[in-house]
């Protein structure tokens, strides 16, 4: 009988011993990551791809990391936002278009399980400075509720950088509490000190998610002097405010580089940097030589400049071209920190990449739904320019099909001599609708060549690839605006929840 208990005693401390261990392991190997998303940032406005804007932190990065030259997002802020989150497609959590106005009950489905409350379960502190624009219908929908520890940023799809107001009322909040008396800094430079401050505090034993979700370079154009007389040398003024924005952004990921660093935290961090979508044109960020830009599903749309860093790279100073969607994020991150990918309410779209980018393994995606976004007939859905509905596209291999997309065009750099489009011009190019055109995408992804006539098979199959997607849609969250957030707003002078409560502070 002694002998069985001293079996069962020595089992027993070998279980926890070894659980130890394994826990103990398991927690060394988790990378800190610092998720760099840069707003509204054009294919051709980063110094990696040849522009005249000076970006030497994030080209460094760049190049001794892993650019993606073959990755996409989505064509909205929203729906790029929500696949990060979930590692789905945005036909698949409702969010296919995007949150236009703050009286839009428009956000991230509650039964999904994102990103930071996986990285939760395992261990992580997890923080967002910055844009969250994924929904603040009720409390729960916010960045405290899902997942983050802290949260300091605005809710709705842009503000003004200095006043930091959207539409009149304040948009800048600290955890769930609105944050006033920064009237008169720049936002970017308020993120900044945040990320320094939390990077300063954290405990180093534990690892560390940090979504630094910028605001810049979004609408409105405006940035301090000092780096508006830098580009001074650009005669279109809004592009050169532009550019001093993009100025702004590099300097602050210099910054934050540096605290990673000072902290001692830097040779374990994984770093991604991406764009949310396609430059805007009309407010000075330009994707040329591809096709199209923010809103739209050419590739001036929906490519985006991001790239990789860090020493646990297999490989690095290469560029890689394997197709990358930003849904494969979730799933990515999720597997390198040791979590559980969650398949409900449904599987994830995204693919576990890292192999691909760290090692150069090929893809294991062959396929990328870009959207599906057909016009609806529903009550209290008005048709403007922000609000026009975006058509469906797919990509499978090389070959790129378009179906109802609005027309666009290609806009050369004003530094090259392009000329930026007024609204008007664009409003004009989205109601002249292509109906049916198919791109090879790797011989030209300018999109100059539609390749339809010649490959009907082509075009059939990807037709049929689009309706089987389609059957597995859920219906678009986008709805009537509800003038109840108008009235907590009028109430508070700021932006907030609006269906549970109406005495934010």
């Amino acid at each position: 009988m002694i002998n069985s208990n001293v079996a069962l005693y020595t089992a027993t401390v070998f279980s926890i011993l070894s659980f130890f261990i394994f826990w103990t392991q398991a927690l060394a190997s988790q990378p800190h990551i610092l998720l760099l998303l840069v707003d509204d940032l054009g294919w051709s406005d980063v110094g990696y791809h040849g522009s005249q804007i000076k970006t030497p932190n994030v080209d460094r990065l760049a190049r001794e990391g892993v650019i993606l030259e073959n990755y996409y997002v989505q064509q909205y802020c929203t729906p790029t936002r929500g696949s990060l989150m979930t590692g789905r497609y945005p036909i698949h959590t409702g969010l296919q278009h995007r949150a236009i106005l703050s009286l839009t009950p428009f956000g991230l489905p509650l039964e999904f399980s994102i990103l930071p409350e996986k990285l939760k379960d395992v261990g992580y502190r997890t923080h967002l400075v910055g844009k969250w624009h994924l929904g603040y219908y009720t409390s729960v929908s916010t960045p405290t509720y899902r997942g983050f520890d802290s949260f300091f940023g605005f809710y709705n799809y842009g503000h003004d950088h200095f006043d930091h107001t959207h539409g009149g009322f304040l948009d800048l909040f600290r955890g769930e509490k609105v944050a006033r008396g920064y009237n008169g800094q720049y936002t970017t430079h308020l993120y900044v000190q945040e990320v320094e401050k939390i990077v300063k505090e954290h405990d180093s034993s534990k690892p560390l998610f940090l979504y630094m979700a910028f605001e810049n370079v979004h609408d409105p154009i405006q940035a301090p002097k000092k780096y508006l007389d830098k580009y001074n040398f650009i005669k279109d003024k809004d592009r050169g405010t532009y550019a001093a924005m993009m100025d702004v952004v590099d300097e602050a990921i210099g910054n934050i580089t540096e605290v990673f660093k000072e902290k001692g935290l830097w040779n374990d961090t994984l770093v991604i940097f991406s764009s949310d979508n396609g430059g805007d044109p009309f407010y000075r960020g330009f994707n040329y030589p591809l096709r199209g830009y923010k809103r739209t599903l050419w590739e001036g749309g929906v490519k985006a400049c991001g790239f990789v860093y860090g020493q646990m790279l297999k490989r690095k100073g290469v560029i890689s071209r394997d197709l990358i969607h930003v849904t494969d994020w979730y799933p990515t991150l999720v597997n390198l920190a040791g979590g559980a990918i969650d398949s409900k309410p449904m599987p994830v779209d995204g693919f576990d990449v890292w192999e691909t980018i760290s090692s150069g393994a090929p893809s294991p995606r062959k396929e990328l739904l870009h959207n599906i976004d057909f016009p609806e007939k529903r009550s209290g859905l008005l048709l403007t320019y922000d609000t026009w509905y975006s058509g469906a596209a797919i990509r499978v291999g090389d070959m790129k099909l378009l179906l109802h997309v609005p027309n666009a065009t290609w806009y050369q750099v004003p530094e090259e001599g392009g000329i930026a489009p007024d609204m008007d011009e664009i409003w004009d190019q989205k109601t002249n609708i292509v109906e049916l055109a198919l791109y090879n995408v790797s011989a030209d992804p300018s999109e100059r060549y539609d390749v339809s006539p010649k490959y009907p098979n082509i075009v059939r199959h990807l037709k049929d690839r689009i309706h089987e997607y389609w059957k597995t849609a859920v219906p678009p969250g986008i709805v009537p605006e509800d003038l109840m957030a108008l009235a907590v707003a009028m109430k508070n002078k700021a932006w907030a929840p609006w269906r549970d409560t109406c005495n934010a502070k």
